[in-house]
């Protein structure tokens, strides 16, 4: 490409007041001309923050990729954007996921930029930063900030997350104390990065590499490796390449590529939370990706990555299994090979000589851990638009469940109540928990893992169905019935469960039923009151305006819709 066909020619290179302005101000910045005129911008958008724990090397990754950009001949600009941190931001991040891609929509739009790199790994930030670049259509490369190192207590390898969970329900119920409880805090996230385990965060790196938008075997490098870093150099010398080419994600983010990010995902036992995502993903690329796309694709693929919570593994031993290229040289009979990545002219060229170096890890398709993908779509008189199950983390026998409902309105009435003996929970109840959804949570918080009643864990029970219109942790287990559409705050049918209604719960069926006739429900629904909006001002506001529903990806409807947004005028 040719300096005055570069984008940012319209900032620099013109003879206009603005130009000079433009000049001016970078000298300001304290640039000479050779750094950066007729050279492709980059821009460098980092979610680092002191408080992102998965994200806090992300400033020296920064300073990689502006090492690779300069030595293609490029000139790298860091953007702080917003962070979205799974472990403390309340009432979820979730809430947060459209506000980072807008302004990252808007960032490269509005500023004299010609590709980007985009770093990030913590759930929500993987799918912002994609959607808000697909939106500018940009060559973009995507940086994930990578997997943290193993947890150990007492000679344990423990998973950030999962065995958080279990951990806490051996706590409740009698087996560990506070001692042990100090010990492991220190022992579960003991450096940098995202949680190990095939969480929401692994799920959404590998399904970005899925799609090409990264170098080959990049989701799975340790944050702390070396390899991590050399990473963040070549993706910032890569964006320089496509600049020059002119490759732009509209061209890899393709129906195609979002059919083999589902099925990737799905192979290997991945996150819940990876269907909104990729629905919304897939809806910023103008492709249209339905919840009965995921029960289609789970049909074909096997889940072959033995990864906790639903396997036995981590992610370090992931990568050093052979990584994503390996696993999906496994699955090239349901792949489309001939689509671009940003790497290779195809993703065929991408798997050659891929190799599993762990079988066990890696599962060939003559030993799966289960023979169809890991999660599966509901439909039934509960769910008319749908809800979902990571059915490979449950017990078998809840697969197929009949049970009393025994209902909470809301996460704060369930956290006080749920020990309560007068309500007479038994392990064939079905715990039902609404209130929780886009607009109920606010933000669809990850409550769908509700507890287990504490008397119950001391009887040795560790998992029972439970229902709700929330999300659940990638990290966690059981079978949890979650997305549960339309949510009950908008008077779908989870509205109007009573606690004692009968619920069938039938994963080979694909079935939710509540199992109430037509005509009480339609007495229940007359008598619903819709419940006040939960904001009155704000981003709040703009959120409960405009959120769509889980099955449609739960972006903003205005950000969904089709319609051009024109580059800025900068003369």
């Amino acid at each position: 490409m040719r300096p005055e066909e570069l984008r940012s020619h319209q900032w620099y290179g013109t003879d206009g007041l603005r130009s000079f302005s433009h000049r001016a101000r970078t000298r300001q910045l304290g640039y000479l001309p050779e750094e950066h005129l007729g050279k492709p911008v980059i821009a460098v958008l980092n979610t680092w923050s002191d408080i992102n724990p998965c994200h806090v090397h992300l400033r020296d990754r920064a300073q990689a990729v502006k090492r690779g950009v300069w030595q293609a001949g490029g000139f790298p600009l860091e953007f702080p954007v917003s962070t979205l941190s799974e472990t403390f931001q309340k009432p979820t991040p979730m809430l947060y996921r459209n506000l980072l891609a807008m302004e990252t929509e808007e960032l490269l739009r509005s500023y004299p930029v010609d590709g980007a790199v985009l770093l990030g790994g913590c759930d929500k930030t993987t799918p912002a930063l994609l959607m808000g670049a697909a939106s500018a259509d940009l060559p973009a490369v995507f940086v994930p900030a990578g997997p943290m190192l193993p947890g150990h207590w007492r000679n344990e390898v423990l998973g950030s997350g999962t065995d958080m969970w279990k951990y806490w329900d051996d706590k409740r119920a009698g087996l560990i104390g506070d001692c042990e409880l100090a010990e492991l805090e220190n022992g579960l996230a003991r450096s940098p990065g995202h949680c190990m385990t095939m969480g929401t965060a692994s799920t959404l790196t590998a399904a970005a590499e899925a799609l090409g938008v990264t170098l080959p075997g990049a989701s799975s490098i340790p944050a702390v490796d070396s390899g991590h870093d050399r990473m963040a150099a070549a993706s910032g010398m890569r964006v320089v390449e496509l600049v020059h080419q002119d490759l732009r994600l509209s061209r890899l983010l393709t129906a195609d590529a979002y059919e083999d990010a589902v099925a990737t995902v799905l192979a290997l036992g991945g996150s819940t939370n990876a269907v909104i995502h990729l629905i919304a993903m897939a809806g910023r690329s103008g492709v249209r990706l339905t919840l009965d796309d995921f029960d289609r694709i789970a049909r074909t693929v096997p889940v072959l990555a033995n990864l906790r919570p639903g396997g036995q593994y981590l992610m370090e031993d992931f990568h050093f299994a052979g990584g994503l290229p390996a696993f999906l040289a496994q699955l090239t009979d349901v792949l489309h090979l001939e689509r671009p990545t940003v790497a290779h002219t195809t993703l065929r060229e991408q798997l050659a000589g891929a190799t599993v170096h762990n079988p066990d890890v890696i599962r060939p398709r003559t030993k799966p851990l289960a023979d169809e993908g890991g999660v599966a779509v509901l439909r039934g008189n509960l769910c008319p638009d749908g809800a979902v199950i990571k059915h490979i983390a449950a017990e078998p026998h809840l697969l197929r469940h009949t049970g009393p409902a025994v209902v909470f309105d809301d996460y704060r009435q369930m956290q006080r109540t749920i020990n309560d003996p007068a309500l007479g929970i038994t392990a064939d109840h079905v715990l039902v928990l609404r209130g929780s959804g886009p607009r109920g949570g606010p933000g669809m918080p990850e409550y769908g893992m509700l507890p287990i009643p504490d008397h119950l864990l001391k009887q040795g029970v560790r998992d029972m169905v439970r229902l709700s219109d929330a999300r659940m942790s990638g990290t966690s287990y059981g079978a949890c019935v979650l997305h549960i559409a339309p949510e009950s705050f908008v008077g779908g049918p989870l509205a109007l469960v009573r606690t004692g209604d009968p619920i069938t719960l039938d994963v080979a069926a694909r079935s939710l039923h509540l199992g109430v006739s037509d005509e009480e429900l339609e007495r229940r629904r007359a008598a619903w009151t819709p419940p006040p909006a939960r904001y009155g001002r704000g981003y709040g506001a703009l959120y409960d305006e405009q959120i769509t529903q889980a099955d449609t990806g739960c972006d903003f409807a205005f950000l969904a819709r089709e319609g051009t947004n024109p580059d800025p005028y900068a003369g």
